[in-house]
């Protein structure tokens, strides 16, 4: 049976099952949100578990669960009251204005938008088979999302019909639309020619595949080309291909292909498009993360090319990356590493017969190369939750990390070495392995996985990890913040976050 678990059903079983899933996309929606708004702006209260000052009224939160907190209450008129999802978003609203001295119309709307996503995802997933890959289930799991985001699920605000057949949470796959380019017109750099091999285009052009979903977005831009003939429509892959829960990354299992497309619309903190900065220095970064993660057991998924039309640069833009067959260790079975925080049918996280053994083997494997590529090699990998993969054996132990998207990835000296360092930790430490962690611990009661991080970290001459281990903060992403105050999404701030690791 698949799993969306970790936020408590609707107390009342019986009640119809248009209520059942209203509660359950509320309950999964508040969870980030609420995450965000007590790590960035509430003040626990101290000898009151659960209970939060919001300074901004100087008014109580109480909530329940700690991971994955939900029912929030708001004490007035000498009580508590429930809020749903629309209380609860319009209390962040009110304390964000009194908190930062600004307004914010769009972010509510998309904290709207994130809850009426989650509900129709869940609609689809009731009535939609996971696929049989158990791969494909851990990238199509994250109905939640973004532990960590006001909007994790925001999908632009467009009606559900437009985007719902390209979900991944919703087991979506899809053929892909091939397009003629013309030569004269075509714009490339590095090893494209798996693209060729997707079908044929005609004398004159050069194939180049689409996200339907992008070509209905930048229908009236691409008009034009479409018109004189830069552009040529050649049908439809034969195949389909599947979502990831990137959302514009797809992966072609019979071509073992991973390609990345743009899409104009925002997703967390970012519209998605492949910007042209980071296309033109795709091929240098993703030469330094490969040349960092050569040696040793774990590997990286070559960003190997793109391809794209020179009068529709970023919108038309897709970029070739490895597949797994030949990357992944003979015998090893992959999957996301998000997909193992957030639950799915045959996860190894939930199968681990002693969580002490797998946590040490999942850190094994994790965290050396990450730190062995800033130490030896300047290169600060983003290894969140989900640009990471772990694979496990038939067991379920995990034997090899991999890792991906050097549009993420960061070089020395470009930034300097704190700030490397900085975001090395947070997506590292505080995105990842504290996530796994605490997932891990929730499903085993009693397991305490610090130590055995501690003790990972410390195994490593690297002059930042004493100050690691001996601080009593980590730096924690401000999600809320940053899109309230309108910040450029790849501009990341940080405020103190209690660490776990510190007196350990």
């Amino acid at each position: 049976m698949e799993r969306v678990d970790l936020i408590p059903p609707p107390a009342d079983e019986d009640a119809p099952a248009a209520d059942r899933v209203r509660d359950r996309a509320d309950a999964l929606a508040a969870a980030p949100l609420l995450n965000c708004l007590l790590r960035e702006v509430a003040l626990p209260v101290p000898g009151r578990p659960g209970v939060h000052r919001l300074p901004g009224g100087d008014r109580l939160l109480r909530v329940r669960g700690r991971r994955r907190p939900t029912a929030p209450e708001l004490y007035t008129d000498g009580r508590w009251q429930r809020l749903d999802h629309t209380g609860l978003v319009k209390l962040v609203a009110d304390e964000l204005r009194h908190h930062t001295g600004l307004s914010n119309h769009e972010l509510p709307a998309e904290m709207i938008d994130s809850r009426d996503a989650v509900a129709a995802l869940l609609a689809a997933r009731a009535r939609t088979a996971p696929p049989g890959d158990p791969y494909l289930r851990s990238e199509q799991c994250l109905v939640t999302g973004h532990p960590h985001h006001p909007a994790p699920k925001a999908r632009g605000g467009g009606p559900v019909a437009g985007w719902l057949p390209y979900a991944p949470e919703a087991h979506a796959r899809f053929p892909l639309t091939l397009l003629g380019l013309r030569e004269d017109t075509v714009v490339q750099e590095g090893d494209t020619s798996a693209l060729d091999a997707l079908g044929e285009a005609p004398p004159g052009y050069r194939l180049l595949p689409a996200h339907p979903w992008q070509l209905e977005l930048a229908a009236r831009d691409l008009a034009p080309a479409f018109a004189d003939g830069r552009l040529i429509r050649l049908g439809t892959t034969p195949f389909p291909a599947w979502p990831t829960a990137a959302i514009r990354t797809v992966y072609a299992p019979g071509h073992d292909l991973f390609l990345k497309f743009s899409l104009d619309v925002r997703i967390t903190n970012d519209v998605r498009r492949l910007w042209r900065h980071d296309l033109l220095k795709l091929r240098r970064v993703d030469a330094a993360a490969g040349r960092a993660l050569a040696d040793g057991p774990a590997a990286w998924l070559t960003d190997r090319g793109y391809r794209t039309a020179g009068f529709a640069f970023e919108e038309l833009a897709v970029l070739v990356r490895d597949g797994l067959r030949g990357r992944v260790l003979p015998g090893a079975t992959p999957f996301l590493a998000a997909g193992l925080v957030e639950g799915f049918a045959g996860s190894p996280l939930d199968g681990a017969a002693d969580p002490a053994a797998w946590w040490q083997a999942y850190l094994r494997q994790v965290v050396p190369p990450v730190l062995a590529a800033f130490a030896d090699h300047g290169v600060v990998l983003e290894a969140h939750l989900q640009n990471s993969l772990i694979a496990c054996a038939a067991d379920g132990t995990p034997v090899q990390a991999l890792f991906r998207d050097a549009e993420g990835v960061k070089v020395l000296p470009e930034v300097s070495r704190a700030a490397g360092w900085e975001r090395l930790v947070y997506c590292l430490v505080v995105n990842h392995l504290i996530e796994i962690a605490e997932a891990l611990a929730e499903r085993r009661p009693g397991f305490a996985p610090w130590p055995a991080l501690r003790r990972e970290l410390a195994r490593h001459d690297l002059p930042e990890i004493a100050a690691l281990l001996s601080s009593p903060t980590l730096p924690a992403k401000t999600n809320l913040l940053l899109r309230w105050t309108g910040a450029d999404g790849a501009d990341a701030r940080y405020r103190p976050l209690p660490s776990p690791l510190a007196g350990d």
